[in-house]
């Protein structure tokens, strides 16, 4: 049964102007993740935090040609790189997208092998 705009359905209850219906927001699902999260990657183990550990494991990996390491080294240390969109064509319900890399960028297999 539709209703009219405007009515209020039979025993509904309006909020009140200017009070939120969720005033304590979204309930937090692991108020304690970070501090675990802090546990953990601070942990020792043969004088190495895992944290540091973690990074060694990686850079090991990219240095030997893991692109996908080498890339979340990248992303995390210069954040991900700026992808320019570019739209060529007719706007008529048929679309067409063409990637092309930023003049300046570098394919990672490049920045890999300089590395080595």
């Amino acid at each position: 049964m539709p209703f009219k705009k405007g009515e209020t359905p039979k025993g509904a209850v309006l909020f009140k102007k200017g009070q939120s219906g969720n005033p304590k927001g979204q309930p937090r699902k692991l108020p304690q993740l970070e501090k675990l999260l802090a546990d953990v990657l601070g942990e020792e183990k043969d004088g190495i935090e895992a944290a540091k550990a973690i990074l060694m494991a990686l850079r090991a990996k990219a240095t030997k040609g893991d692109v996908r390491a080498a890339e979340v080294l990248l992303d995390r240390a210069y954040g991900k790189a700026k992808q320019n969109i570019e739209h060529s064509g007719e706007i008529n319900g048929t679309h067409q997208l063409i990637f092309q890399p930023a003049p300046n960028c570098t394919p990672i297999e490049e920045d890999i092998n300089e590395i080595k």
